[in-house]
Formats: structure tokens, sequence, C-alpha cells
């Protein structure tokens, strides 16, 4: 518990010395202790980006971490994507890996926090971010921040981890993310995955007890978006939403 208050307290410096020694076993350590979700859940996100119309030209992906997403966000479209996050260690694998890609030309990738994005207002037609609520101090506040670079129309897309509703199904995620997670990830990928491990169940229910997903809704509403949609996936352990900028 005493790393989810320093996550509560400094998020920004807690983001960072935590995911500081994940690079690079990263993208396969969060399939395997996902059970191979990770992927599918990223999928659902970037399909709200694919399905824009018009297509989009120039997307934001923040939270960007080893570029997974932006990669994918470049096969499946024709945009040109930036890339954003907070941690250099992150960024610096998924330069690699970008380099590494058929898309370097399309995908770059920049040192930034998403409460207080480098770019002038409305420069994006689309933007995604992937497990970032959790890591701020003001969920709504950055909520506002990232609807403030992207175009009237344009569509933004999320993922985060979520709490199964089904009591039964929430017992047997409580037990794997409090019990068998620290160690599988302990087993797979050193100390740093097992703190990842220990942090994470923790970090997750006490978000939502003070951002209900009701709420996070409202919140992106808030911010200026509309049409604004939930997919719960895997029994409720990941959830991806999407919505459409106001004034168009």
């Amino acid at each position: 518990m005493q790393s989810v208050q320093r996550s509560r307290s400094a998020p920004s410096r807690f983001a960072r010395d935590l995911f500081d020694g994940l690079p690079d076993r990263y993208d396969r350590l969060a399939e395997i202790l996902s059970f191979g979700q990770n992927r599918r859940w990223r999928a659902a996100m970037v399909d709200a980006v694919v399905r824009a119309s018009p297509s989009p030209g120039q997307v934001l992906d923040v939270a960007t971490g080893t570029a997974g997403v932006a990669l994918m966000l470049a096969d499946r479209t024709a945009a040109t994507i930036t890339g954003v996050d907070l941690t250099e260690q992150m960024l610096r694998r998924g330069r690699q890996r970008v380099q590494q890609s058929a898309y370097a030309d399309r995908i770059g990738l920049v040192v930034g926090k998403a409460e207080q994005l480098p770019f002038p207002g409305a420069c994006f037609d689309a933007l995604t971010f992937t497990y970032l609520l959790r890591y701020v101090a003001n969920p709504g506040a950055t909520l506002s921040e990232l609807t403030r670079v992207l175009r009237p129309g344009g569509v933004m897309a999320s993922l985060e981890f979520a709490v199964p509703p089904n009591p039964v199904v929430r017992l047997s995620w409580h037990l794997y993310t409090r019990g068998v997670l620290p160690i599988a990830g302990f087993a797979t990928g050193g100390r740093s995955w097992a703190s990842v491990g220990r942090f994470l169940g923790p970090s997750i229910t006490q978000h939502y007890r003070a951002y209900p997903v009701d709420w996070t809704v409202r919140a992106w509403q808030d911010a200026g978006m509309e049409s604004v949609d939930v997919r719960r996936m895997s029994v409720g352990g990941g959830l991806v939403m999407w919505g459409r900028k106001r004034g168009e």
C-alpha cells in the first residue's frame, strides 16, 4: 500500500521510478502477465481510430512507453504518429523498435507529460492513451489537456486496467493480482517486475474507488468529448473508451 500512496502523492516521479527498470522486457512480460490480453485490448482501442472518418493524418499516442501502440497505429493507418512519454528509458527502447520497423519515417517519439503536453491546441486528428490515469494527480484536468490538442471532431480512445464488476470474477482477479502476479513478475522479470506486480492490483482498486467508470465518462464529457462509449473486455479486466471532440 505504501507504493500506492507514493503514486498518489507524487505520480510523475513514481511513474518514472517504476518504469525505469522495465524497458528491455516490457512488451513480452506485459503479454505474459496479462494472459495475452494486452495486445487484444490495444487492438480494440486502435479500432476506434481506424474507424474514424475522415481517416486521421496526425495521431498522438500518450504514455507511448516502448511504442507498442504507436507501431500498431502506423501498421493499421496511414497517419503520422507522435508518441509522448514521461520515461526516457522506455522511449529509448521505443526508438529502437521504431528504427527496426517499416514505419520509422512516420513515427516520432518525444519526452513529455500528459498533464502539460508540448503541443499547440487542436493539432491532432486522433489521440490514444494507455494505462495513464492512475499515474496523474488530477485525471479530470489531464483529460482536459488531452482534449485541448485534439481537433474538433477528432477521436480520442483509451485503454485502462479495470476491476471486474462480477463479484465471483472480482474475487479471482483479487487473488491473482495480490498473490500470483507479484510472484510471476519476479520469476519472469526480476525485482522490477515484482514491484509492478505488488503495486498493480491495489493501485487499480484504489483508482476506481476514487474515480469510478461513470465518473470517468462524465470527465470525458466535461473535457469536451461527446458520444463517449465504454467496452469492458476480458470479463472486466480491461476497459476501452472512445469518443469524439465536440465542435466539428
